[in-house]
């Protein structure tokens, strides 16, 4: 059957607000409730936003058949049993990253979406609508750079009081990784078209050992992709900078760097060559447009920005990166493949 207008729901109103506005770009879809565990909080996006419904209930949304699509922006924790409770309730599902927080969970969202493939799941990860980096994959696919064969992206949090603080220190085991660098292990799988073979981490919690967060602030990792290519990662919850994404690609005919002291596009090895100054703006994206793309997946069965297979692809990396840190090894990745 054809939907002609989408009926969207939003779990979880922190970051899920800018969600609501991502629905509501595209003419054929609106949001028709609004959900968060918090009283105060509901009634205050819902102030903001007249005219829907409001819940404290997930399960009026999952149980709702005039609703088509929800986002899960939720609590990390929660992520896997709502997203299954929306598939299981025939609803599309784009959900914050993380996909979920465990090898367990990951085995059970795929074996459930298998079981309704014509469910469409997306997430947000928003790296790939910045500008700069739309620059950077134009010029890889036209070869400019050469054979890509070394990368590196670091996450820099910059914003250590929300894991000594906020709720993310009260969820056991949270991840920096699944939280926070798995933008990166997706920007450059993005970047470069390949998958991730193996992975080998190191992490530390040096920065908040004095607080009561228990897990890595600080999280490097080293991954080898199919093609021989190499990467390395890093969550830096702790650093003394600001919100950062530095991002090097090393090819055979030149380089790219974003640091904090500019972006450029390096060609040559004479140190009298100037660098290429890079103006594109970054990170020039919102965390809600990633989601009109995800709605005319739905309505006129486009591919999305963010498939739901490389939602997978990047979930089963960063679940390989937390099992090497936990066994100490080198770890194969594994991936879920999905019936679409």
């Amino acid at each position: 059957m054809t939907i002609s207008l989408l009926n969207a729901a939003v779990i979880g109103l922190g970051v899920g607000e800018r969600h609501i506005y991502g629905y509501e770009t595209e003419p054929r879809c609106r949001v028709i409730a609004l959900c968060d565990i918090n009283a105060e909080k509901l009634q205050e996006v819902g102030h903001r936003h007249p005219g829907k419904k409001i819940t404290q209930d997930p399960e009026e949304i999952f149980l709702d058949p005039n609703i088509q699509v929800v986002s899960v922006a939720s609590y990390d924790d929660v992520h896997c049993s709502q997203v299954v409770a929306a598939i299981k309730g025939d609803k599309h599902v784009f959900v914050e990253k993380p996909l979920c927080l465990t090898r367990r969970e990951y085995e059970t969202i795929a074996d459930t979406l298998n079981q309704h493939p014509k469910t469409k799941l997306s997430s947000n990860l928003i790296l790939r609508k910045t500008p700069r980096f739309l620059g950077l994959k134009n010029r890889l696919s036209k070869g400019e750079l050469g054979q890509i064969y070394y990368l590196e992206g670091d996450y820099d949090y910059g914003r250590v009081h929300k894991i000594t603080e906020g709720w993310r220190g009260q969820i056991p085991n949270y991840s920096v990784v699944h939280s926070g660098a798995i933008h990166l292990i997706d920007l450059l799988c993005w970047l470069t078209g390949q998958r991730v073979w193996e992975v080998f981490a190191y992490g530390n919690r040096i920065a908040t050992h004095h607080t009561s967060f228990k897990g890595n602030d600080l999280v490097a990792a080293l991954l080898k992709f199919e093609n021989g290519a190499i990467a390395k990662v890093t969550a830096n919850f702790a650093c003394n900078t600001p919100h950062f994404h530095r991002v090097s690609v090393y090819g055979t005919s030149g380089t790219f760097q974003q640091s904090h002291s500019g972006t450029v596009y390096l060609q040559s090895r004479d140190a009298g060559v100037p660098p290429q100054q890079v103006t594109d703006a970054y990170p020039g994206a919102t965390k809600g447009d990633i989601i009109p793309s995800f709605v005319r997946s739905i309505l006129d069965n486009e591919v999305a920005d963010v498939t739901a297979q490389e939602v997978f692809d990047v979930m089963a990396i960063s679940l390989a990166i937390e099992e090497s840190l936990q066994y100490q090894c080198p770890v194969r990745v594994h991936y879920a493949e999905l019936l679409r």
